[in-house]
């Protein structure tokens, strides 16, 4: 068996640039290396209903608007299976069967849903109280319908940031515990981290650890070019860089984060004119000539600013123009969810077949009805 790749996204929001460095632009690549015998992109909304039960229309709507995302960015329908986790109701059924195989204290060990419940500010204790609602029993498990997902499909590798470390390796362990119960069935995944460690997690345009809709902290792949400007200049800096000639620190300075991750060698050229002044003037050729002259001091916010507007916007621009072409043919975009939905229930299918009968709780299958039959009419025969 080739290697296989499963990943996505909640649709709670459109996606940002965090997600684009952490795992889409790297999906892009991955998806047209040849690498790969299957890619499977799922839209979670299964799972972004966990903690949005009451707002079931915010995750409908959100659905199109990452798919837009995903098909502006340059996935592909015809190399990525594109897919809605809630039409896969295999899916449900293997998560049902891997929920005996965890432990509660094993989920509240997990730090990335401890995270989660901190973030969403469900109680520490669970329970709902005055002052916060309790975990949604859905939301603490899900690290076991992630593993559902992933199994599903045979994946062996699952690019992700750094913080599904924890989620990947939940899998890993129930495959392993199924395994070694019921046979080898399950394929043991693998994690494929971002390889440059600016893009493990993109920090908010605040200087915050995560980039949030409800922070109002992000640029979205969709931002005009216009709101990608306003966004930049009103970035966290150095706090102590008070004036041109201060000296600046580079490390914990977002706009030098976002450099590393988007920032390339023929920018510097292409954008020169970002660091030409009325006081001074500098020629660049790489990103580390800027960090040396900013550390240095005689190098301001604005210059930087400017130039990683214009890096954002060189990046995003082809992204924008994809995504309004498509906005005018919305058939189209469904079409594709609705192939790749029903492409990927039949390779989930063939899955739970397969824990199915590990599990000997294939009943009805041909052959084995009929095998049940003779068994139980000989015991009760005597």
């Amino acid at each position: 068996m080739g290697k296989i790749i499963l990943t996505g996204d909640r649709p709670t929001g459109r996606l940002h640039i965090g997600h684009y460095v952490g795992s889409l632009r790297r999906r892009v690549e991955l998806q047209n290396s040849g690498r790969f015998e299957k890619i499977f992109i799922m839209i979670a909304d299964a799972q972004a209903l966990t903690d949005n039960a009451d707002n079931p229309e915010k995750v409908r709507q959100n659905i199109i608007e990452v798919a837009l995302d995903y098909l502006s960015a340059g996935l592909d329908p015809e190399k990525s299976t594109i897919f809605i986790q809630s039409q896969i109701s295999e899916l449900t059924e293997l998560d049902f069967f891997y929920q005996n195989l965890v432990t509660v204290q094993r989920l509240q060990r997990n730090p990335t849903v401890k995270a989660e419940i901190q973030m969403r500010g469900f109680s520490e204790n669970g329970e709902d109280n005055a002052n916060k609602a309790g975990t949604p029993v859905g939301f603490f498990c899900y690290p076991i319908s992630q593993a559902a997902d992933i199994t599903a499909f045979k994946a062996t590798t699952v690019p992700a940031g750094e913080d599904q470390e924890p989620m990947v390796e939940q899998t890993r362990e129930i495959v392993r515990k199924f395994n070694s119960l019921y046979g080898e069935v399950l394929v043991e995944p693998e994690i494929m981290l971002p390889e440059n460690a600016a893009c493990l997690r993109l920090p908010g345009t605040d200087g915050k650890a995560k980039m949030s809709k409800s922070l109002g902290n992000c640029i979205y792949l969709s931002d005009s070019a216009e709101e990608v400007n306003a966004k930049v200049r009103g970035m966290f800096t150095d706090p102590n860089h008070l004036q041109v000639s201060d000296p600046g620190k580079v490390e914990g300075n977002t706009v030098f984060t976002y450099l590393d991750a988007f920032c390339r060698d023929e920018h510097f050229e292409k954008f020169a004119s970002c660091f030409v002044g009325r006081k001074s003037s500098f020629e660049f050729h790489n990103l580390d000539e800027v960090k040396a002259q900013y550390r240095k001091g005689g190098l301001g916010d604005v210059m930087v600013k400017n130039f990683l507007a214009a890096v954002l916007n060189d990046t995003l621009e082809p992204i924008r123009t994809r995504r309004h072409e498509l906005e005018q043919n919305i058939a189209y975009v469904y079409d594709v969810l609705r192939k790749g939905s029903e492409e990927a229930a039949k390779v989930a299918a063939q899955t739970l077949s397969e824990v199915k009968r590990a599990m000997r709780i294939n009943y009805f299958d041909p052959g084995v009805l009929d095998e049940l039959i003779k068994e139980q009419s000989e015991k009760y025969s005597r």
